[in-house]
Protein backbone atom coordinates (compact mmCIF):
# COMPACT_ATOMS: atom_id res chain seq x y z
CA UNK A 1 0.00 0.00 0.00
CA UNK A 2 1.31 3.36 -0.79
CA UNK A 3 0.91 6.54 0.83
CA UNK A 4 -0.95 9.27 -0.84
CA UNK A 5 0.42 11.91 1.15
CA UNK A 6 3.99 11.74 3.63
CA UNK A 7 3.42 12.67 7.36
CA UNK A 8 6.87 13.92 8.37
CA UNK A 9 7.06 13.26 12.12
CA UNK A 10 6.47 9.19 10.90
CA UNK A 11 8.54 9.18 7.61
CA UNK A 12 11.08 10.05 10.25
CA UNK A 13 10.06 7.86 12.59
CA UNK A 14 9.92 5.07 10.31
CA UNK A 15 13.85 6.13 8.96
CA UNK A 16 14.83 5.37 12.57
CA UNK A 17 13.55 2.07 12.66
CA UNK A 18 14.92 1.07 9.86
CA UNK A 19 18.45 2.11 10.46
CA UNK A 20 18.16 1.39 14.77
CA UNK A 21 19.46 -1.49 16.35
CA UNK A 22 16.97 -4.14 17.58
CA UNK A 23 16.94 -3.67 21.04
CA UNK A 24 15.96 0.38 20.64
CA UNK A 25 13.48 -0.24 18.69
CA UNK A 26 10.67 -0.80 20.83
CA UNK A 27 11.83 2.93 22.67
CA UNK A 28 11.25 4.24 19.52
CA UNK A 29 8.00 2.67 18.52
CA UNK A 30 6.49 4.44 22.00
CA UNK A 31 7.33 7.70 20.13
CA UNK A 32 3.80 6.95 18.02
CA UNK A 33 1.67 7.39 21.72
CA UNK A 34 3.09 11.13 21.51
CA UNK A 35 1.74 11.51 17.67
CA UNK A 36 -1.64 9.93 17.88
CA UNK A 37 -1.95 12.23 21.09
CA UNK A 38 -1.49 15.43 19.68
CA UNK A 39 -3.78 14.62 17.08
CA UNK A 40 -7.84 15.83 17.54
CA UNK A 41 -9.67 12.76 18.14
CA UNK A 42 -12.18 11.33 15.05
CA UNK A 43 -10.75 14.05 12.94
CA UNK A 44 -9.80 12.98 9.17
CA UNK A 45 -6.17 14.09 10.28
CA UNK A 46 -6.24 10.98 12.71
CA UNK A 47 -7.07 8.62 9.96
CA UNK A 48 -4.61 9.93 8.02
CA UNK A 49 -1.97 9.66 10.85
CA UNK A 50 -3.04 5.99 10.88
CA UNK A 51 -2.91 5.09 7.66
CA UNK A 52 0.61 6.39 7.09
CA UNK A 53 1.64 4.56 10.62
CA UNK A 54 -0.23 0.92 8.53
CA UNK A 55 1.82 2.11 5.11
CA UNK A 56 5.26 2.33 6.89
CA UNK A 57 4.49 -0.89 8.35
CA UNK A 58 4.63 0.66 12.27
CA UNK A 59 2.11 -1.50 13.44
CA UNK A 60 3.53 -4.75 12.15
CA UNK A 61 6.89 -3.91 13.49
CA UNK A 62 5.08 -3.38 16.98
CA UNK A 63 3.43 -6.73 16.72
CA UNK A 64 6.61 -8.50 16.26
CA UNK A 65 7.89 -6.80 19.54
CA UNK A 66 4.92 -8.01 20.86
CA UNK A 67 6.21 -11.47 20.33
CA UNK A 68 9.51 -10.81 21.55
CA UNK A 69 11.33 -12.05 24.79
CA UNK A 70 10.10 -9.55 27.85
CA UNK A 71 13.71 -9.24 29.15
CA UNK A 72 15.09 -8.17 25.87
CA UNK A 73 13.19 -5.01 25.28
CA UNK A 74 14.11 -1.91 27.13
CA UNK A 75 11.72 -0.63 29.69
CA UNK A 76 10.34 -4.32 30.26
CA UNK A 77 6.63 -4.85 30.99
CA UNK A 78 5.91 -1.44 30.99
CA UNK A 79 6.73 -0.21 27.51
CA UNK A 80 5.16 -3.48 26.49
CA UNK A 81 1.88 -2.55 27.69
CA UNK A 82 2.46 0.99 26.23
CA UNK A 83 2.59 -0.64 23.03
CA UNK A 84 -0.34 -2.94 23.45
CA UNK A 85 -2.01 0.23 23.72
CA UNK A 86 -0.51 1.88 20.64
CA UNK A 87 -1.48 -0.83 18.58
CA UNK A 88 -4.92 -0.92 19.15
CA UNK A 89 -5.58 3.02 19.36
CA UNK A 90 -3.30 2.13 15.51
CA UNK A 91 -5.84 -0.11 14.15
CA UNK A 92 -9.56 0.96 14.96
CA UNK A 93 -10.74 3.22 13.37
CA UNK A 94 -8.33 2.19 10.51
CA UNK A 95 -9.44 2.22 6.64
CA UNK A 96 -6.52 -0.60 5.11
CA UNK A 97 -7.75 0.08 1.70
CA UNK A 98 -6.49 -2.36 -0.62
CA UNK A 99 -4.98 -4.83 2.24
CA UNK A 100 -8.06 -4.47 3.46
CA UNK A 101 -8.01 -8.59 3.51
CA UNK A 102 -4.40 -9.08 4.90
CA UNK A 103 -5.24 -6.88 7.57
CA UNK A 104 -8.89 -8.52 8.78
CA UNK A 105 -7.62 -12.05 8.47
CA UNK A 106 -3.88 -12.10 9.29
CA UNK A 107 -2.52 -8.91 11.26
CA UNK A 108 -6.60 -8.10 13.59
CA UNK A 109 -6.33 -12.01 14.90
CA UNK A 110 -2.95 -12.22 15.47
CA UNK A 111 -2.98 -8.55 17.80
CA UNK A 112 -5.70 -10.47 19.79
CA UNK A 113 -3.95 -13.38 20.31
CA UNK A 114 -0.70 -12.00 21.28
CA UNK A 115 -2.40 -9.67 23.81
CA UNK A 116 -3.74 -12.68 25.51
CA UNK A 117 -0.28 -14.13 25.51
CA UNK A 118 0.96 -11.75 27.09
CA UNK A 119 -1.91 -11.33 29.80
CA UNK A 120 -0.90 -14.78 30.39
CA UNK A 121 2.72 -14.08 31.08
CA UNK A 122 1.65 -11.12 33.07
CA UNK A 123 -0.76 -13.29 35.32
CA UNK A 124 2.47 -15.29 35.67
CA UNK A 125 4.73 -12.55 36.73
CA UNK A 126 2.13 -11.20 38.78
CA UNK A 127 1.61 -14.65 40.90
CA UNK A 128 4.95 -15.11 41.52
CA UNK A 129 6.39 -11.68 42.15
CA UNK A 130 7.20 -11.16 45.87
CA UNK A 131 7.91 -7.57 46.32
CA UNK A 132 4.48 -5.38 46.42
CA UNK A 133 5.82 -2.58 44.09
CA UNK A 134 6.40 -5.20 42.03
CA UNK A 135 3.04 -6.48 42.00
CA UNK A 136 1.29 -3.11 41.31
CA UNK A 137 3.27 -2.18 38.37
CA UNK A 138 2.61 -5.44 36.87
CA UNK A 139 -0.91 -5.22 38.23
CA UNK A 140 -1.04 -1.88 36.11
CA UNK A 141 0.45 -3.28 33.28
CA UNK A 142 -2.28 -6.29 32.83
CA UNK A 143 -4.81 -3.52 33.47
CA UNK A 144 -3.24 -1.71 30.11
CA UNK A 145 -3.02 -5.17 28.32
CA UNK A 146 -6.76 -5.77 29.27
CA UNK A 147 -8.13 -2.70 28.42
CA UNK A 148 -6.42 -1.92 25.18
CA UNK A 149 -7.56 -5.80 24.63
CA UNK A 150 -11.19 -4.41 25.16
CA UNK A 151 -10.77 -1.45 22.90
CA UNK A 152 -9.61 -3.12 20.09
CA UNK A 153 -13.08 -5.54 20.41
CA UNK A 154 -15.37 -2.46 20.55
CA UNK A 155 -14.13 -1.32 17.08
CA UNK A 156 -13.69 -4.73 15.79
CA UNK A 157 -16.31 -6.82 17.03
CA UNK A 158 -15.44 -10.00 15.00
CA UNK A 159 -12.41 -10.63 16.94
CA UNK A 160 -14.97 -11.59 20.26
CA UNK A 161 -15.27 -15.26 18.95
CA UNK A 162 -11.65 -15.54 18.52
CA UNK A 163 -10.82 -14.40 22.31
CA UNK A 164 -13.81 -16.68 23.56
CA UNK A 165 -12.59 -19.53 21.70
CA UNK A 166 -8.94 -18.80 22.94
CA UNK A 167 -7.46 -21.20 25.09
CA UNK A 168 -5.09 -18.51 26.60
CA UNK A 169 -8.31 -16.45 27.35
CA UNK A 170 -9.59 -19.80 29.73
CA UNK A 171 -6.50 -19.77 31.85
CA UNK A 172 -7.32 -16.45 32.26
CA UNK A 173 -10.48 -17.02 33.99
CA UNK A 174 -9.47 -19.65 35.51
CA UNK A 175 -6.65 -18.16 37.82
CA UNK A 176 -7.43 -17.80 41.78
CA UNK A 177 -6.03 -14.73 42.00
CA UNK A 178 -8.46 -11.80 43.19
CA UNK A 179 -7.37 -8.80 41.01
CA UNK A 180 -6.50 -11.16 37.65
CA UNK A 181 -10.03 -13.04 38.23
CA UNK A 182 -11.92 -9.53 38.66
CA UNK A 183 -10.17 -8.21 36.08
CA UNK A 184 -10.80 -10.81 33.96
CA UNK A 185 -14.45 -11.44 34.24
CA UNK A 186 -15.11 -7.54 34.09
CA UNK A 187 -13.55 -7.48 30.55
CA UNK A 188 -15.79 -11.03 29.90
CA UNK A 189 -19.06 -8.81 30.99
CA UNK A 190 -17.95 -5.54 28.64
CA UNK A 191 -17.53 -7.78 25.82
CA UNK A 192 -20.95 -9.37 26.58
CA UNK A 193 -22.60 -5.81 26.73
CA UNK A 194 -21.10 -5.24 23.41
CA UNK A 195 -22.01 -8.12 21.29
CA UNK A 196 -23.90 -11.05 23.83
CA UNK A 197 -24.64 -13.09 21.03
CA UNK A 198 -21.26 -14.14 19.66
CA UNK A 199 -21.53 -16.39 23.40
CA UNK A 200 -23.50 -19.06 21.46
CA UNK A 201 -21.59 -19.17 18.45
CA UNK A 202 -18.77 -21.04 20.44
CA UNK A 203 -18.32 -24.48 21.03
CA UNK A 204 -20.55 -26.17 23.80
CA UNK A 205 -17.84 -27.40 25.74
CA UNK A 206 -15.54 -23.95 25.47
CA UNK A 207 -19.10 -22.37 27.13
CA UNK A 208 -19.11 -25.15 29.70
CA UNK A 209 -16.26 -24.53 30.78
CA UNK A 210 -16.32 -20.48 31.03
CA UNK A 211 -19.94 -20.86 33.03
CA UNK A 212 -18.33 -23.98 35.34
CA UNK A 213 -15.79 -20.82 36.07
CA UNK A 214 -18.36 -18.35 36.82
CA UNK A 215 -20.27 -20.51 39.14
CA UNK A 216 -17.25 -21.86 40.67
CA UNK A 217 -15.93 -18.87 41.55
CA UNK A 218 -19.68 -17.54 42.71
CA UNK A 219 -20.21 -20.45 44.93
CA UNK A 220 -16.03 -20.87 46.40
CA UNK A 221 -14.60 -17.70 46.54
CA UNK A 222 -14.79 -16.07 49.61
CA UNK A 223 -13.80 -12.40 48.23
CA UNK A 224 -17.08 -10.35 47.66
CA UNK A 225 -15.15 -8.44 44.94
CA UNK A 226 -15.02 -11.73 43.27
CA UNK A 227 -18.90 -12.95 43.95
CA UNK A 228 -20.23 -9.96 43.08
CA UNK A 229 -18.55 -9.66 39.59
CA UNK A 230 -19.63 -13.06 39.13
CA UNK A 231 -22.52 -12.69 39.80
CA UNK A 232 -23.34 -10.17 37.87
CA UNK A 233 -21.77 -11.91 34.97
CA UNK A 234 -23.85 -14.83 35.32
CA UNK A 235 -27.12 -12.96 35.37
CA UNK A 236 -26.31 -10.90 32.43
CA UNK A 237 -25.48 -14.36 30.43
CA UNK A 238 -28.81 -15.74 31.87
CA UNK A 239 -30.80 -12.55 30.91
CA UNK A 240 -29.14 -12.17 27.20
CA UNK A 241 -29.67 -16.34 26.55
CA UNK A 242 -32.49 -18.11 27.15
CA UNK A 243 -30.73 -21.48 26.50
CA UNK A 244 -27.88 -20.52 29.16
CA UNK A 245 -31.09 -20.00 31.58
CA UNK A 246 -31.75 -23.27 30.56
CA UNK A 247 -28.97 -25.03 30.84
CA UNK A 248 -28.68 -23.49 34.62
CA UNK A 249 -31.58 -24.89 35.66
CA UNK A 250 -31.64 -28.37 34.10
CA UNK A 251 -28.30 -29.02 33.41
CA UNK A 252 -27.22 -31.89 36.64
CA UNK A 253 -23.52 -30.17 36.30
CA UNK A 254 -25.96 -27.49 38.22
CA UNK A 255 -28.27 -29.30 39.84
CA UNK A 256 -29.25 -27.55 43.39
CA UNK A 257 -27.52 -23.93 42.04
CA UNK A 258 -30.38 -22.36 43.30
CA UNK A 259 -30.51 -23.84 46.85
CA UNK A 260 -26.55 -22.93 46.73
CA UNK A 261 -27.56 -19.38 46.26
CA UNK A 262 -30.16 -19.36 48.51
CA UNK A 263 -27.13 -20.15 51.61
CA UNK A 264 -25.45 -17.26 50.62
CA UNK A 265 -25.01 -14.25 52.73
CA UNK A 266 -27.82 -11.65 52.89
CA UNK A 267 -27.33 -8.05 53.22
CA UNK A 268 -24.18 -7.78 50.78
CA UNK A 269 -23.67 -5.43 48.28
CA UNK A 270 -24.36 -7.69 45.29
CA UNK A 271 -27.58 -8.88 47.05
CA UNK A 272 -29.75 -7.34 44.54
CA UNK A 273 -28.25 -9.09 41.87
CA UNK A 274 -28.14 -12.41 43.64
CA UNK A 275 -32.16 -12.21 44.14
CA UNK A 276 -32.48 -11.19 40.24
CA UNK A 277 -30.36 -14.50 39.77
CA UNK A 278 -32.45 -16.84 42.21
CA UNK A 279 -35.65 -15.16 40.34
CA UNK A 280 -34.74 -16.23 37.06
CA UNK A 281 -33.82 -19.95 38.24
CA UNK A 282 -37.41 -20.73 40.31
CA UNK A 283 -39.80 -22.79 38.41
CA UNK A 284 -42.34 -20.13 37.58
CA UNK A 285 -39.73 -18.25 35.77
CA UNK A 286 -38.93 -21.39 34.34
CA UNK A 287 -41.65 -22.17 33.14
CA UNK A 288 -42.66 -18.30 31.90
CA UNK A 289 -39.14 -19.07 29.70
CA UNK A 290 -40.33 -22.31 28.90
CA UNK A 291 -43.52 -20.78 27.27
CA UNK A 292 -40.95 -17.98 25.82
CA UNK A 293 -39.72 -20.39 24.48
CA UNK A 294 -42.19 -22.22 22.69
CA UNK A 295 -43.68 -18.98 21.39
CA UNK A 296 -40.52 -18.15 19.54
CA UNK A 297 -40.18 -21.45 18.25
CA UNK A 298 -43.69 -21.37 16.68
CA UNK A 299 -42.98 -17.90 15.61
CA UNK A 300 -39.88 -19.18 14.02
CA UNK A 301 -42.02 -21.93 12.10
CA UNK A 302 -44.57 -19.56 11.25
CA UNK A 303 -41.47 -17.17 9.62
CA UNK A 304 -40.28 -20.09 7.96
CA UNK A 305 -43.70 -21.11 6.76
CA UNK A 306 -44.78 -17.25 5.82
CA UNK A 307 -41.35 -17.05 3.80
CA UNK A 308 -41.76 -20.39 2.22
CA UNK A 309 -45.07 -19.00 0.73
CA UNK A 310 -43.99 -15.84 0.32
CA UNK A 311 -41.28 -17.28 -2.11
CA UNK A 312 -43.77 -19.23 -3.44
CA UNK A 313 -45.90 -16.32 -4.66
CA UNK A 314 -42.94 -14.50 -5.54
CA UNK A 315 -42.51 -17.49 -8.52
CA UNK A 316 -45.71 -16.83 -9.47
CA UNK A 317 -45.63 -13.05 -9.37
CA UNK A 318 -44.74 -12.71 -13.15
CA UNK A 319 -47.49 -14.31 -14.56
CA UNK A 320 -50.13 -12.48 -11.61
CA UNK A 321 -48.92 -9.66 -12.72
CA UNK A 322 -49.19 -10.10 -16.22
CA UNK A 323 -53.24 -11.31 -15.75
CA UNK A 324 -53.35 -8.92 -13.28
CA UNK A 325 -52.02 -6.15 -15.74
CA UNK A 326 -54.92 -7.40 -18.26
CA UNK A 327 -57.59 -7.20 -15.62
CA UNK A 328 -56.84 -3.68 -15.09
CA UNK A 329 -56.42 -2.75 -18.85
CA UNK A 330 -59.56 -4.38 -19.61
CA UNK A 331 -61.61 -2.57 -16.40
CA UNK A 332 -60.09 0.47 -17.83
CA UNK A 333 -61.13 -0.02 -21.39
CA UNK A 334 -64.89 -1.05 -20.57
CA UNK A 335 -65.07 2.23 -17.63
CA UNK A 336 -63.88 4.59 -20.28
CA UNK A 337 -66.02 2.87 -22.91
CA UNK A 338 -68.77 3.60 -20.27
CA UNK A 339 -68.01 7.36 -19.82
CA UNK A 340 -67.66 7.81 -22.98
CA UNK A 341 -71.51 6.69 -23.50
CA UNK A 342 -72.89 8.15 -20.33
CA UNK A 343 -71.19 11.52 -22.05
CA UNK A 344 -72.70 10.73 -25.47
CA UNK A 345 -75.77 9.84 -24.14
CA UNK A 346 -75.76 13.62 -21.87
CA UNK A 347 -74.99 15.27 -25.17
CA UNK A 348 -77.42 13.67 -27.01
CA UNK A 349 -79.80 13.90 -23.66
CA UNK A 350 -79.04 17.89 -23.84
CA UNK A 351 -79.36 18.05 -27.49
CA UNK A 352 -82.58 16.67 -27.38
CA UNK A 353 -83.08 19.30 -24.59
CA UNK A 354 -81.80 22.29 -26.27
CA UNK A 355 -84.26 21.40 -29.65
CA UNK A 356 -87.35 20.74 -27.34
CA UNK A 357 -86.51 24.90 -26.02
CA UNK A 358 -85.81 25.58 -29.32
CA UNK A 359 -89.00 24.17 -30.74
CA UNK A 360 -91.05 25.73 -28.11
CA UNK A 361 -89.49 29.04 -28.38
CA UNK A 362 -90.22 29.18 -31.79
CA UNK A 363 -94.22 27.81 -31.00
CA UNK A 364 -94.45 30.56 -28.95
CA UNK A 365 -92.90 33.01 -31.21
CA UNK A 366 -95.73 31.80 -33.66
CA UNK A 367 -98.26 32.29 -31.68
CA UNK A 368 -97.22 35.60 -30.63
CA UNK A 369 -97.17 36.28 -34.73
CA UNK A 370 -100.37 34.61 -35.25
CA UNK A 371 -102.11 36.82 -32.00
CA UNK A 372 -100.40 40.18 -33.77
CA UNK A 373 -101.90 38.97 -37.22
CA UNK A 374 -105.17 37.75 -35.45
CA UNK A 375 -107.96 40.43 -35.28
CA UNK A 376 -108.30 41.35 -31.31
CA UNK A 377 -111.73 39.96 -31.67
CA UNK A 378 -110.77 36.56 -32.71
CA UNK A 379 -108.00 36.22 -30.02
CA UNK A 380 -110.25 34.27 -27.60
CA UNK A 381 -111.76 32.21 -30.52
CA UNK A 382 -108.11 31.29 -31.36
CA UNK A 383 -107.14 30.60 -27.86
CA UNK A 384 -110.43 28.34 -27.17
CA UNK A 385 -109.15 26.47 -30.18
CA UNK A 386 -105.99 25.62 -28.88
CA UNK A 387 -107.06 24.93 -25.69
CA UNK A 388 -109.45 22.49 -27.73
CA UNK A 389 -106.23 20.90 -29.65
CA UNK A 390 -104.54 20.72 -26.66
CA UNK A 391 -107.29 19.07 -24.43
CA UNK A 392 -107.74 16.50 -27.87
CA UNK A 393 -104.11 15.93 -27.99
CA UNK A 394 -104.26 15.32 -24.00
CA UNK A 395 -107.18 12.66 -24.48
CA UNK A 396 -105.27 11.47 -27.23
CA UNK A 397 -102.17 10.57 -25.51
CA UNK A 398 -104.24 9.44 -22.22
CA UNK A 399 -106.61 7.22 -24.42
CA UNK A 400 -103.26 5.56 -25.68
CA UNK A 401 -101.77 4.83 -22.45
CA UNK A 402 -105.12 3.67 -20.94
CA UNK A 403 -105.66 1.10 -23.88
CA UNK A 404 -102.01 -0.19 -23.83
CA UNK A 405 -102.68 -0.93 -20.28
CA UNK A 406 -106.07 -2.52 -21.13
CA UNK A 407 -104.16 -4.36 -23.50
CA UNK A 408 -101.24 -5.68 -21.71
CA UNK A 409 -103.66 -6.65 -18.34
CA UNK A 410 -105.95 -8.03 -20.76
CA UNK A 411 -103.05 -10.10 -23.20
CA UNK A 412 -103.58 -12.91 -21.51
CA UNK A 413 -107.06 -13.34 -21.65
CA UNK A 414 -106.69 -12.58 -25.68
CA UNK A 415 -103.99 -15.41 -25.59
CA UNK A 416 -106.76 -18.06 -24.16
CA UNK A 417 -108.79 -16.93 -26.59
CA UNK A 418 -106.94 -17.48 -29.55
CA UNK A 419 -105.99 -20.48 -28.40
CA UNK A 420 -109.40 -21.65 -27.36
CA UNK A 421 -110.16 -20.10 -31.03
CA UNK A 422 -107.16 -22.69 -32.57
CA UNK A 423 -108.54 -25.66 -30.68
CA UNK A 424 -111.77 -24.97 -32.12
CA UNK A 425 -110.78 -24.29 -35.16
CA UNK A 426 -109.15 -27.61 -35.02
CA UNK A 427 -111.61 -29.55 -33.47
CA UNK A 428 -115.05 -28.43 -35.93
CA UNK A 429 -114.84 -27.97 -39.77
CA UNK A 430 -117.05 -25.63 -41.56
CA UNK A 431 -119.48 -26.91 -44.30
CA UNK A 432 -118.51 -24.68 -47.90
CA UNK A 433 -122.38 -23.48 -47.83
CA UNK A 434 -121.90 -22.19 -44.07
CA UNK A 435 -118.40 -20.87 -45.39
CA UNK A 436 -119.97 -18.84 -48.09
CA UNK A 437 -122.79 -17.38 -46.33
CA UNK A 438 -120.03 -15.87 -43.82
CA UNK A 439 -118.08 -14.50 -46.57
CA UNK A 440 -121.27 -13.10 -48.46
CA UNK A 441 -122.51 -11.58 -45.00
CA UNK A 442 -118.59 -10.47 -44.09
CA UNK A 443 -119.25 -8.65 -47.97
CA UNK A 444 -122.81 -7.21 -47.27
CA UNK A 445 -121.30 -5.56 -43.82
CA UNK A 446 -118.50 -4.32 -45.32
CA UNK A 447 -120.17 -2.80 -48.60
CA UNK A 448 -122.05 -1.29 -45.90
CA UNK A 449 -119.62 0.06 -43.71
CA UNK A 450 -118.01 1.86 -46.98
CA UNK A 451 -121.61 2.93 -48.00
CA UNK A 452 -121.69 4.90 -44.65
CA UNK A 453 -118.69 5.99 -44.31
CA UNK A 454 -119.08 7.98 -47.75
CA UNK A 455 -122.35 9.78 -46.51
CA UNK A 456 -119.94 10.87 -43.44
CA UNK A 457 -117.65 12.58 -45.27
CA UNK A 458 -119.96 14.16 -47.34
CA UNK A 459 -121.93 15.43 -44.22
CA UNK A 460 -118.25 16.64 -42.60
CA UNK A 461 -117.68 18.49 -45.78
CA UNK A 462 -120.56 20.10 -45.92
CA UNK A 463 -120.68 21.12 -41.83
CA UNK A 464 -116.83 22.05 -42.90
CA UNK A 465 -118.60 24.53 -45.81
CA UNK A 466 -120.84 25.85 -43.45
CA UNK A 467 -118.35 27.10 -41.27
CA UNK A 468 -116.62 28.35 -43.43
CA UNK A 469 -119.57 30.37 -44.87
CA UNK A 470 -120.71 31.58 -41.23
CA UNK A 471 -116.64 32.65 -40.29
CA UNK A 472 -116.76 34.62 -43.64
CA UNK A 473 -120.22 36.75 -42.79
CA UNK A 474 -118.63 37.20 -39.05
CA UNK A 475 -115.90 38.61 -40.59
CA UNK A 476 -117.31 40.62 -42.85
CA UNK A 477 -119.90 42.01 -40.19
CA UNK A 478 -117.13 42.76 -38.11
CA UNK A 479 -115.67 44.69 -40.57
CA UNK A 480 -118.53 47.06 -41.58
CA UNK A 481 -118.93 49.90 -41.00
CA UNK A 482 -122.42 51.26 -39.14
CA UNK A 483 -124.75 53.24 -40.91
CA UNK A 484 -123.85 56.56 -40.22
CA UNK A 485 -120.82 56.04 -41.55
CA UNK A 486 -122.05 53.74 -44.39
CA UNK A 487 -121.90 55.05 -48.18
CA UNK A 488 -124.64 54.32 -50.36
CA UNK A 489 -123.32 51.20 -51.88
CA UNK A 490 -121.91 49.19 -48.85
CA UNK A 491 -125.05 48.10 -47.76
CA UNK A 492 -125.92 46.48 -51.10
CA UNK A 493 -122.94 44.22 -50.47
CA UNK A 494 -125.06 42.70 -47.86
CA UNK A 495 -127.48 41.98 -50.19
CA UNK A 496 -125.07 39.95 -52.89
CA UNK A 497 -125.73 36.30 -53.09
CA UNK A 498 -121.93 35.42 -53.84
CA UNK A 499 -121.57 34.90 -50.40
CA UNK A 500 -121.96 31.03 -50.50
CA UNK A 501 -119.82 30.84 -53.60
CA UNK A 502 -117.05 33.05 -51.48
CA UNK A 503 -117.76 30.79 -48.79
CA UNK A 504 -116.71 27.66 -51.43
CA UNK A 505 -113.89 29.46 -52.49
CA UNK A 506 -112.67 29.58 -48.69
CA UNK A 507 -113.15 26.33 -48.25
CA UNK A 508 -111.26 25.07 -50.99
CA UNK A 509 -108.64 27.65 -50.94
CA UNK A 510 -108.38 26.00 -47.35
CA UNK A 511 -108.36 22.24 -48.84
CA UNK A 512 -105.98 23.02 -51.12
CA UNK A 513 -103.55 24.26 -48.54
CA UNK A 514 -103.80 21.28 -46.52
CA UNK A 515 -103.51 19.24 -49.68
CA UNK A 516 -100.29 20.67 -50.44
CA UNK A 517 -99.19 20.91 -47.05
CA UNK A 518 -99.86 17.36 -46.70
CA UNK A 519 -97.15 14.66 -46.64
CA UNK A 520 -96.47 12.94 -49.77
CA UNK A 521 -97.05 9.27 -48.62
CA UNK A 522 -100.89 10.79 -47.81
CA UNK A 523 -101.42 11.66 -51.41
CA UNK A 524 -100.88 8.17 -52.75
CA UNK A 525 -103.69 6.73 -54.58
CA UNK A 526 -105.98 9.77 -53.93
CA UNK A 527 -109.11 10.18 -56.22
CA UNK A 528 -109.90 13.42 -56.99
CA UNK A 529 -113.21 14.47 -55.05
CA UNK A 530 -116.14 15.57 -55.93
CA UNK A 531 -116.96 19.34 -56.01
CA UNK A 532 -119.43 20.17 -52.58
CA UNK A 533 -123.22 20.93 -53.61
CA UNK A 534 -124.74 24.15 -51.80
CA UNK A 535 -128.43 23.44 -51.69
CA UNK A 536 -130.75 26.64 -52.92
CA UNK A 537 -132.44 27.47 -49.98
CA UNK A 538 -128.91 29.09 -48.79
CA UNK A 539 -128.22 30.51 -51.51
CA UNK A 540 -131.28 33.37 -51.22
CA UNK A 541 -130.92 34.47 -47.86
CA UNK A 542 -132.65 37.71 -47.31
CA UNK A 543 -131.83 41.25 -46.36
CA UNK A 544 -133.96 40.66 -42.93
CA UNK A 545 -132.31 38.04 -41.96
CA UNK A 546 -128.48 39.73 -41.90
CA UNK A 547 -127.42 41.30 -39.10
CA UNK A 548 -126.12 45.23 -40.27
CA UNK A 549 -123.62 47.35 -38.39
CA UNK A 550 -124.50 49.94 -36.74
CA UNK A 551 -127.85 49.22 -36.02
CA UNK A 552 -129.73 46.88 -33.46
CA UNK A 553 -132.42 43.89 -34.01
CA UNK A 554 -136.24 45.27 -34.21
Amino acid sequence: MKPMGRDPRILSLAAEVAISPEQNVPVILLKLKEIINNTPFGSSELKKVKQDIYCYDLIQYCLLVLSQDCSRIQGGWTTISQLTQILSHCCVGLEPGEDAEEFYNELLPSAVENFLVLGRQLQTCFINAAKGEEKDALLHSFEIVTDSLFWLLGGHVQLIQNVLRSDHFLHLLQTDNVQVGSTVMTMLQNILQINSGDLLRIEVKTLHSILDEVVFKLLSTPSPVIRSTATRLLLLMAKSHQEILILLRLSACYKGLRSLLNKQEPGTEFSQELRQLIGLLSPKVYQEVEEQKLHQAACLIQAYWKGFQTRKRLKKLPSAVITLQRSFRSKRTKMLLKLSRQKEEEDCRLQLQLQRQRAMRLSRELRLSMLEIVHPGQVEKHNREIEEKSALIIQKHWRGYRERKNFRQQRPSLVEYKAAVTLQRAGSEVSDVISRELHSQAQERLQHYFMGRALEERAQQHREALMARINTNIEQLMKAPSLKEAEGKEPELFLSRSRPVAAKAKQAHLTTLKHIQAPWWKKLGEEARDEIDVPKDELSIELGTLFIGGTKPP
